[in-house]
């Protein structure tokens, strides 16, 4: 990697944990040279705006977060255990995988009237989110492990639904009791579709 292109993927690495706490909007070119420690032309020498590097760390920040709960889910060969590790893994917002919490939520609430790029760039993670639970539960049905007349759709899109809502009442709260409820439903509901050998 260049020179250049080093000093860019730096700028975005920073800024992406400061662009998901405070939002696009509330970020200051200020707060960016700070967290940085670059000054104001240097920025612009790899970034036409802020909102172009906003964009960019809106992408790091979803790319992270579908990395990071991926990985998880592959430390294991099951379906079952890999949906448990899934839910494990998110079962835990105030301690979330990526800075500042989910960006799916963060930047989703922020762009849904304001931002149509970042918008789109949040609706096709969900996607990408919700296909991967798919994939486990598709797997899990493949395998003989999971009931083949289960509703995946119906299930993945109640799952995602369930985890979002777990997700933002345990950041709002401060504490994670109602995720923690949640996550347990989920788990018994997968439990229910395993067929007994």
């Amino acid at each position: 990697m260049s020179k250049g292109k080093n000093t860019r993927q730096f700028i975005i690495e920073q800024t992406a944990p400061l662009f998901n706490t405070k939002g696009v909007a509330a970020t200051a070119i200020t707060d960016i040279m700070e967290v940085t420690n670059l000054a104001k032309g240097s920025l612009y020498v790899h970034f036409a705006n802020k909102e172009e590097l906003a964009y960019c760390a809106v992408d790091y920040n979803l790319q992270q977060f579908v990395e990071k709960t991926g990985a998880e889910a592959q430390k294991y060969s099951g379906a079952k255990e890999k949906f448990f590790a899934l839910l494990d893994y998110l079962g835990d917002p105030l301690n979330p995988p990526v800075k500042g919490g989910c960006p799916m939520m963060n930047f989703g609430m922020e762009a849904d009237d304001t931002n149509p790029v970042i918008r789109e760039k949040v609706y096709n993670t969900i996607c990408t989110v919700q296909q991967a639970m798919t994939d486990i539960v598709e797997q899990g049905i493949a395998e003989g492990t999971f009931n083949k007349d289960w509703d995946v759709k119906v299930f993945v899109t109640k799952a995602y639904a369930m985890i979002e809502g777990g997700i933002l009442v345990s950041r709002v709260s401060g504490n994670s009791d109602q995720m923690n409820l949640l996550v347990g439903l989920l788990k018994a509901e997968i439990a229910a579709q395993v067929i007994k050998s």
